[in-house]
């Protein structure tokens, strides 16, 4: 791409990281892949990534075709930016990266991540028997979450749903402690209605490593 360095090289994986390499590359492309952000929202999910920054990771991405910029309807008529349907591409990529990288011997537990990032664990990690079935609202920081298991898959949207099976609210850092830790429910601090068996089912969905 024409103003960056290159690899120069014939090799698909060096034109890919020539496209998606860069610093914060692909945590730009991860808070997308749930649907459409704002700069604004972008910035609050990567707190640590100044403006400037982010303004030239989302002008490489749309360049190179992974990400577009469009203006939403009236009311709302914000601009955002969303994953094109080849950039979309890039989600099992990050999943199996993350699996990759959950067994280094350095893997940094218990450091905060963003609603979204925790969104695409649970797609990873996703382990249920095939015969639990249930429908959770997730409502993780200032965001909502649908999460659907059914014959041994998991369904998982931004939004919520007119009647779930269970509802769980708490922040993302006692939500991971939830799934991943080992945490107990009943002294997390997180809030449950409905089903707490249904709750309880799915928080045990999901492999710690």
């Amino acid at each position: 791409m024409k103003g960056k360095r290159s690899y120069a090289e014939g090799c698909a994986a060096a034109h890919a990281l020539d496209l998606v390499g860069e610093r914060w590359a692909l945590l730009v492309v991860r808070e997308l892949i749930f649907g459409p952000k704002r700069f604004t929202d972008l910035r609050a999910s990567l707190p640590l990534i100044s403006p400037n920054v982010l303004t030239q990771r989302l002008t490489d991405l749309e360049r190179a075709g992974v990400l577009r910029r469009h203006k939403l309807p009236r009311p709302a008529a914000a601009w955002v930016y969303e994953l094109t349907p080849w950039g979309a591409g890039l989600e099992p990529i990050l999943m199996s990266l993350g699996r990759w990288a959950l067994h280094s011997p350095a893997f940094p537990e218990g450091k905060p991540m963003s609603a979204d990032a925790l969104m695409l664990s649970l797609r990873t990690m996703f382990s249920a028997p095939a015969d639990f079935a249930a429908t959770i609202e997730l409502r993780v920081d200032d965001d909502a979450f649908t999460a659907a298991i059914a014959d041994g898959r998991l369904s998982l949207t931004r939004g919520t749903t007119p009647a779930p099976d269970a509802t769980i609210t708490a922040d993302t850092t006692t939500l991971a402690s939830l799934v991943y830790g080992g945490a107990s429910l009943r002294a997390s601090g997180a809030k449950v209605t409905g089903d707490g068996r249904a709750a309880r089912g799915f928080l045990r969905a999901f492999a710690s490593a």
